[in-house]
């Protein structure tokens, strides 16, 4: 018997392969895949053929996935079969890692409930259940941004990881969230999870000082945003922030900045901002569970795709970056 996984060949070579079924040990569990979301990361992968380029073999892609549970190794005492489950992907099967979540039967490496294996609540579908993963992505970027309730918020970039800022900003009782993307689409995601305000990146620090005001500085007023999460990995937007936020402000950068951005250093100074990077979740994955449950953001699902239909992934991927989270389901 084989099963179907979707493998990355080389540069913009992805494909739908036959391979073999997962050969667990006594310490893993094997889960039968049910939806797995398409990440930034993935498309990074597909366009430059594997991890870090083309390697001896075609990587496998996915981990945003949710499934109920197939196989318990001997040793695994606390996950039964039938088990609803999502699974921190990078302490079991990795972020381009060994295993890859866009298939049927998924190995999981030393599971274990409460550490790397979290239940589904029996309400809760798969493809919502799938999304566990980008929110804490979203939820994390939002927490180094030090947000809190009275906040005054903007993201920037709302794909499926500052949709999930934007939620989790709401969530956490944020006076005014504003959300900036070119995307008119995405913008409309975004006022359905919750944000107060969106606008296009031509008028945003007009809109943004419109909405919280100004701040005095040594080069004038400045937007009184308490907190700015970055979400778009472009040079141009962070360095806006910088030059644009007021004295105080805290910056969280969870965009992809593959290339160096040059940087102010005097307004940063002049202004006391704080920047912090952000990687991965919360201290407690399952925060991010709690959130989707806790409210409704099935609008950052913007396709649905069976796993048989990949080559449409593919075609939605190499368009326009207009849409959010695009999932796949299995057959």
């Amino acid at each position: 018997m084989t099963i179907e996984q979707v493998r990355v060949h080389g540069p913009g070579d992805v494909r739908l392969d036959r391979v073999e079924p997962p050969d667990p040990a006594s310490g893993d569990i094997v889960v039968r895949v049910a939806a797995c979301g398409v990440c930034g990361s993935d498309l990074k992968y597909i366009s430059m053929g594997g991890l870090m380029g083309p390697g001896p073999e075609p990587m496998r892609l996915g981990h945003e996935f949710a499934g109920h549970v197939d196989f318990v190794g001997s040793d695994v005492t606390d996950i039964a079969v039938g088990d609803r489950v999502v699974v921190n992907p990078q302490t079991s099967i990795g972020n381009g890692g060994p295993e890859g979540a866009f298939t049927t039967l998924l190995r999981v490496r030393s599971a274990e409930m409460g550490t790397n294996v979290f239940m589904i609540p029996d309400h809760m579908a798969f493809d919502e259940a799938a999304l566990t993963e980008p929110v804490g992505v979203g939820m994390h970027a939002a927490a180094q941004a030090d947000v809190e309730a009275g906040d005054l918020v903007v993201v920037l970039g709302v794909g499926p990881i500052g949709l999930a800022a934007v939620a989790a900003a709401v969530d956490s009782g944020a006076r005014d969230v504003v959300a900036v993307d070119i995307s008119s689409q995405r913008l409309s995601m975004a006022s359905e999870i919750g944000a107060h305000a969106t606008t296009g990146p031509d008028d945003c620090w007009e809109t943004i000082r419109q909405r919280h005001g100004t701040s005095n500085s040594v080069f004038g007023p400045m937007a009184a945003t308490d907190a700015f999460v970055e979400c778009t990995g472009a040079a141009e937007v962070l360095q806006g922030i910088i030059a644009n936020a007021g004295v105080g402000s805290r910056v969280s950068v969870a965009g992809l900045h593959f290339e160096d951005v040059p940087t102010n250093f005097l307004s940063i100074l002049s202004k006391e901002l704080t920047i912090r990077g952000s990687m991965e979740y919360p201290e407690r994955f399952e925060d991010a569970l709690e959130l989707v449950d806790r409210r409704d953001l099935t609008p950052m699902i913007s396709h649905h795709v069976a796993l048989s239909d990949w080559g449409h992934v593919h075609e939605l991927i190499s368009g326009p970056t207009t849409f959010g989270k695009i999932m796949v389901t299995m057959d």
